[in-house]
């Protein structure tokens, strides 16, 4: 994966005043401050699913499999919505009642490091079978995103990257070629919307979750390569304003009105039973489309190939397995992580939810070349054709900024309350902010 490492090398994480506040109020228990130990290797551990639902048919496959390889290992899990895991984490860490391991993605990674949650796992992996299995591109990422230099806080599992699915047998109907660039999406979105009929070419995401489709399209447009110039983010540059502009002007135009309040959920159901011509969304919901619309009536391309002839993404999260510092056996908690982390359970795992694996053995699985859209993703993250913008998943502040912050700025956006300059300029102050008190507690 091309992953850059311009963010290594940093001492510390930031520690916000809420981490600090969460410390100062926690008790006695199964919290961040409390250390833990070793264990037995045997016994009961608690496992939280950090996207429950989608992923418990598979995850309660992997226990099964885990559980008969280790009879003397029971794995309780629970699982949790995505939406609400952050805070059941944050919640957790300050009033007691962690886990023993938990699905840990980079988004909030520095967030959980920062209090001191998270158990670091370098040496483990080392000494395991896991040591020159994981993909070097997410392990790098997972080593950004928690921002204590070299060493890890997850271990990664998979890389859900961004894809722009559309309908082929309306682009069949229509004439139309896959929108493989900028040029060919506009198109596409025009000319399949038939508002009277209900009938719209494209779904914009206008509730949770919007800020980071938001963002990928204006750098996916204006070509910029790099988040940062200096200590400076260059998000509201005036090429990324006009990417936006022109982005935000499909709302209402060539799509849906009720767009304005969808999550990734009400946008997948409406391209599955409806005739929506595209979609952007991850490699997530590839199982959903399969079910609902067959392989023969939809696909999946990357982020289009911009004006300049070069493909441009923003970083998407890499998901992972944490083990925490307050388990009581951190023994048996990490023969889980490595047994799910290991060649046949990612697979498995990956192959459910149409993700890249994180074991370099299970990314050479023929499954991956039978998914056409994960293939090529995996492949567009690793013959160099796609620049990755990385996001700054390290900063305390960022799923504030990205999330609560800014998701009604950018409805007000759509609605044509504000401007994109004026929308990135309010979220370039805030970020420019955040990396200043960053770096003035020693990091970078």
């Amino acid at each position: 994966m091309n992953i850059s490492k311009s963010q290594r090398g940093r001492a510390t994480a930031a520690v916000s005043l809420a981490a600090v506040l969460a410390l100062t109020a926690t008790a006695c228990g199964d919290d961040g401050s409390d250390t833990g130990n070793e264990g037995s290797g045997k016994g009961e551990i608690t496992f939280w699913d950090n996207n429950g639902g989608p992923r418990t048919a598979v995850w309660t496959e992997i226990i099964k499999d885990f559980e008969k390889k280790y009879p003397d290992i029971k794995v309780k899990y629970v699982p949790i919505p995505i939406a609400d895991v952050q805070s059941k984490y944050d919640t957790a860490i300050a009033g007691g009642g962690l886990p023993d391991v938990g699905g840990v993605g980079t988004a909030y990674l520095a967030n959980m490091v920062s209090q001191e949650a998270l158990e670091p796992l370098g040496d483990r992996i080392k000494d395991s079978s896991l040591n020159g299995k994981l993909v070097e591109g997410m392990v790098e990422s997972v080593k950004d995103a928690a921002g204590r230099g070299d060493d890890m806080y997850t271990v990664p599992t998979s890389a859900n990257n961004g894809a722009l699915w559309y309908r082929t047998d309306l682009f069949e109907a229509a004439g139309l070629e896959a929108p493989t660039t900028w040029a060919k999406f506009y198109e596409a979105a025009e000319k399949l919307t038939d508002s009277k009929h209900n009938k719209f070419g494209y779904t914009i995401r206008g509730g949770a979750g919007s800020i980071a489709q938001a963002i990928d399209a204006a750098y996916g447009q204006s070509g910029i390569t790099e988040f940062w110039n200096g200590d400076r983010t260059t998000l509201n540059d005036a090429k990324n304003a006009a990417a936006l502009e022109k982005y935000v002007a499909l709302y209402k135009k060539t799509t849906p009105s009720a767009d304005v309040n969808n999550d990734f959920t009400k946008m997948v159901a409406q391209f599955d039973t409806g005739t929506i011509g595209m979609l952007s969304h991850n490699l997530g919901s590839y199982q959903d489309h399969l079910k609902a619309l067959g392989k023969d009536k939809f696909a999946g391309v990357p982020n289009p190939i911009g004006d300049g002839g070069t493909r441009v993404q923003v970083s998407n999260p890499v998901d992972g397995l944490g083990l925490f510092r307050s388990g009581k056996n951190k023994t048996a908690a990490w023969k889980f992580i490595e047994f799910a982390a290991s060649h046949e359970a990612n697979s498995k795992w990956n192959e459910s939810a149409g993700a890249i694996p994180a074991n370099t053995e299970a990314a050479k699985d023929p499954w991956i070349s039978e998914a056409a859209p994960t293939e090529l993703a995996a492949k567009a993250l690793t013959d160099g054709s796609t620049k990755i913008v990385q996001l700054p998943y390290y900063l305390p502040d960022w799923n504030n900024i990205s999330k609560a912050d800014n998701e009604p700025e950018f409805q007000k956006l759509l609605l044509g309350k504000t401007t994109a300059k004026d929308f990135l300029d309010k979220m370039a102050d805030e970020l420019n902010k955040a990396q200043k008190e960053w770096k003035e507690i020693g990091n970078g």
